[in-house]
């Protein structure tokens, strides 16, 4: 038996995986925490031979840095990001923190399983794109990777200066790159470029 971590904290969706790993057949659930926060203990209590890890967690602890670390005591356990969030960099943060695979919720139970046992057998399984995220009269996938820098620190809620000094480009170059995506998604100001953005789930700080 596969001895698997999930690390969720939608009820929702950790029934639904919960239901999933029983589908599954091999995986035996070591447990269900709500926050990545608790993961590195379990790991180091229990026997845990797959994580399925959410980004955003409870107690505001981030999935991706929980990885990290678990990564760095336990190489041998593999990772599965999962998320719902369409937020860009996510799929490289992972990536770069030695996390195996990557896969979004709204697939299906076979697709899930598939992912796992890819993974369990040494492949590293991550989506080729981003979802597609609606933005205003705009897509996610209109603006370009620097307009999303920006953006990110927009959310943020840097000014202008701030944004220029830290992605080291010039102030006029940053207000040019909001006015753009301002034009393309069709919103007012920056404060609702800002706001939307956030809850599309495009940008997460």
């Amino acid at each position: 038996m596969i001895n698997v971590l999930i690390v969720e904290d939608d009820p929702m969706a950790s029934q639904l995986m919960e239901v999933y790993l029983s589908k599954g057949g091999n995986y035996n659930l070591v447990q269900t925490v709500e926050s990545a926060m608790f993961a590195e203990v379990v790991c180091k209590s229990k026997p845990v031979d797959i994580v399925l890890m959410d980004v955003c967690t409870a107690l505001n602890a981030n999935g991706i840095e929980a990885a990290k670390n678990i990564k760095k005591s336990f190489p041998e356990i593999k990772i599965i990001i999962i998320t719902s969030q369409p937020e860009h960099s996510f799929i490289e943060r992972a990536k770069a923190a030695g996390v195996e695979s990557f896969w979004y919720k709204n697939g299906a139970a076979e697709e899930l399983l598939s992912v796992m046992e890819r993974t369990i057998f040494g492949e590293k399984v991550y989506p080729e794109t981003t979802p597609t995220v609606k933005l205003g009269d705009s897509y996610s996938e209109k603006l370009s990777d620097r307009e999303l820098e920006v953006l990110r620190e927009v959310v943020a809620g840097e000014t202008d200066a701030a944004i220029a000094e830290k992605l080291h480009m010039s102030l006029r170059t940053v207000k040019q790159h909001i006015q753009s995506m301002r034009d393309k998604t069709g919103f007012r100001n920056r404060t609702e470029l800002a706001v939307k953005a956030r809850e599309s789930g495009l940008v997460i700080n």
